[in-house]
């Protein structure tokens, strides 16, 4: 299940705002070997969005003068406005590239090391984010952004108590701001379910777990979470590089820790957070929630976290059942009765759902990815995923990937939508 997401990964318009200088329009001329007219023109190519030209144009008055301040200053803010402009699409290699290319002509630019290790939080390169973030805060001393940055890093790396402590010099420094509020009622509420915890690891897990949990079992865990690795990996093409963590909980601390509904069987938010802490063996049913889990951790890397829950929910379904493939009643009873549930519908959260409706959202969800995997290939619903990474809204998406079939997504939900009417009259 996965019912919510912390808010991170938001444009930083905060920072950007205090760093990207106002580029003045200026009338084009001819271009020769003039770099005041070259600089002038790259401004008006940035005003434009033809950002590539206008660093061009930067670039050669700034080879031309290599000691002049401004022509220098113009090429460092035309990388760092053309990595904004990347970050705003969550294409974050991208902007890295460009935050890069500001820093060397600039290394002791604290705004510049600030956005590249906001850029490589998103990344999941915890230790760039931190070293950047850190060199920020050493050449600007403390400031909000700053601090709640590197408190994300530091709380995503299990390093919780540092984090609490960014944050509430943060709040000092950002009296009121909502997002540092949140985060340390959560991570409050967080470490003094988990300071007790008991550890263990895997190649590609981190995983703590409540002491009354029998060890063995726990380490079982990890062990089935590998496999699930290597599969849903090879489906949807992603190996994730950051160590992914994961929590054992009696169910009490769970409801406490993720504030999910009652009818909720395991919880990703960063974390893969599972109620299992009064269980003892590893039964079909908790292989097919382990599988279900990871491949949140998958579509979440692909996506950005811009997937509709629906498929989202849909591909972690298919994953689960392929280790456990318990009935479909609600959706058997819906699709018979007409009263199967708008997909737009099912793109938010789910978690405000009763039982039964939760269950046929989660049915139906996987009964259509089902048959876009069954219809149309992994292939396709990876290309929508990688897509949906780029910032590209589901129906651009969907349209592109299923282009050869003249398909939308209204179209592909009325196809298959068809395809159950058919099948409910079989049987």
């Amino acid at each position: 299940m996965r019912t919510r997401t912390l808010n991170i990964s938001r444009p930083f318009c905060s920072a950007i705002g205090m760093l990207l200088m106002l580029f003045t329009l200026a009338s084009a001329g001819p271009i020769d070997s003039d770099p005041v007219m070259r600089s002038s023109y790259g401004r008006e190519l940035l005003m434009r969005g033809e950002y590539e030209k206008g660093i061009e144009q930067f670039r050669e008055a700034y080879l031309l003068f290599p000691l002049n301040i401004t022509f220098k200053r113009n090429l460092a803010e035309g990388y760092a406005a053309f990595g904004h402009q990347h970050f705003k699409q969550k294409r974050y290699e991208q902007a890295d590239d460009n935050f890069i290319k500001a820093l060397e002509l600039y290394p002791e630019e604290a705004g510049y090391a600030l956005l590249r290790g906001i850029c490589n939080y998103h990344l999941k390169k915890y230790d760039v984010a931190r070293y950047e973030l850190e060199r920020a805060r050493t050449l600007k001393q403390d400031s909000a952004e700053v601090l709640y940055y590197l408190g994300l890093v530091q709380f995503d790396t299990d390093r919780r108590p540092e984090a609490i402590e960014l944050w509430e010099q943060a709040l000092k420094l950002s009296p009121g701001r909502q997002e540092i509020v949140d985060l340390l009622a959560k991570s409050r509420k967080e470490n003094a379910v988990e300071s007790s915890m008991d550890r263990g690891h895997s190649s590609r897990f981190d995983l703590t777990y409540d002491p009354g949990v029998d060890t063995a079992f726990a380490l079982a865990i990890l062990d089935v979470l590998e496999s699930a690795a290597n599969l849903v990996g090879a489906e949807l093409g992603l190996f994730p590089e950051a160590r992914v963590p994961v929590g054992i909980y009696k169910r009490a601390d769970y409801k406490t820790v993720t504030d999910s509904p009652d009818w909720s069987g395991g919880f990703y938010d960063g974390k893969i957070r599972l109620p299992f802490g009064a269980l003892n063996e590893i039964t079909p049913a908790i292989r097919g929630v382990l599988y279900h889990e990871y491949a949140h951790v998958v579509v979440f890397e692909l996506t950005r976290g811009n997937c509709p829950l629906w498929l989202n929910e849909g591909i972690a379904e298919m994953f689960g059942r392929m280790q456990h493939n318990h009935p479909l009643p609600e959706f058997g009873r819906a699709a018979r009765s007409g009263k199967l549930i708008d997909f737009r519908k099912l793109e938010a959260n789910f978690s405000d759902l009763s039982p039964s409706a939760a269950a046929l959202a989660y049915q139906q969800s996987y009964a259509l990815v089902n048959y876009m995997v069954t219809t149309y290939g992994w292939h396709r619903v990876k290309q929508i995923l990688t897509s949906l990474g780029r910032g590209v809204p589901f129906d651009d998406a969907a349209t592109t990937a299923l282009k050869d079939y003249n398909l939308n997504y209204d179209s592909l939900i009325n196809e298959w939508r068809a395809s159950v009417e058919r099948e409910m009259k079989g049987k």
